[in-house]
């Protein structure tokens, strides 16, 4: 076996924020950053947790930059004052901020016709350490930040989640990604509780569930996504059994 299919890719995490150190709010996303990295054939090997603190961001993530192949950031990326993250990071790369003119007009397009428009408040979210690319987000708008291999990402859980998506079989890892997809008008609310157990029984294997409104009807489809065919196909194998003895009809491929 060469080298590099011996090499073990791993990733640091940086959590941040005042609110997961005072215990008002309960830290989610290493859960999901880990789990989603273990599909991407990527270990997650250190998670630090500090305040929004302009030093204490920029020396976690410079020393974890320095241990690790990924790096990823979660919180501090909104529109308040306190959301110091972008300014932080530019700080340990040594980079200016500047306004990323794609997630200018991304914010422009998304608030054009809500309450208040882009302000000024809101124009902070398109601010990224200079030579940033951006990281898709449907949820709000406001996309994550790219530069080089570290990532900086919503503090907010399920946004992290559809960022997350967005760079499924981007990273360079272990092994390469292999995905199969079964759709019906299935919706997602009543099924949760299957998807949740196939995936808990598949180890290393992540299920994503994407809703659809067509011909009048609510539907999904469901990617089963693994590094391994056989637990891939253990996996679908699993959730279309579930999905009939639940009683609904799919389509092996999706819809």
């Amino acid at each position: 076996m060469s080298q590099a299919a011996e090499k073990v890719w791993t990733a640091g995490m940086v959590v941040i924020g005042d609110e997961i150190l005072s215990g008002r709010t309960a830290d989610k996303n290493i859960a999901q950053v880990a789990s989603w990295l273990q599909v991407q054939g990527i270990r997650l090997t250190e998670a630090r947790v500090v305040s929004d603190d302009m030093e204490a961001i920029a020396a976690a993530v410079n020393a974890l930059r320095a241990a690790y192949d990924y790096v990823f950031t979660t919180g501090g990326i909104g529109p308040t004052h306190d959301d110091i993250t972008v300014d932080a990071v530019a700080a340990a790369l040594g980079v200016p901020v500047v306004i990323h003119p794609e997630a200018h007009a991304i914010l422009r397009e998304y608030y054009k016709d809500r309450p208040g428009g882009l302000t000024e408040a809101r124009l902070r979210m398109a601010r990224v350490p200079e030579g940033s690319d951006l990281i898709p987000n449907r949820m709000s708008g406001a996309p994550g930040i790219r530069h080089g291999n570290l990532f900086l990402m919503a503090g907010v859980p399920h946004i992290t989640a559809q960022m997350l998506d967005g760079l499924t079989g981007q990273l360079e890892g272990g092994a390469p990604l292999i995905s199969e997809t079964v759709g019906g008008f299935i919706p997602e609310t009543e099924v949760a509780d299957i998807l949740r157990e196939v995936e808990k029984a598949h180890e290393g294997c992540q299920i994503g569930s994407y809703p659809f409104f067509r011909e009048g009807r609510v539907g999904s489809n469901f990617v089963i996504r693994s590094t391994s065919r056989e637990v891939l196909e253990s996996a679908v194998d699993t959730l279309s059994e579930a999905l009939a003895e639940a009683g609904f009809d799919f389509t092996p491929g999706g819809i």
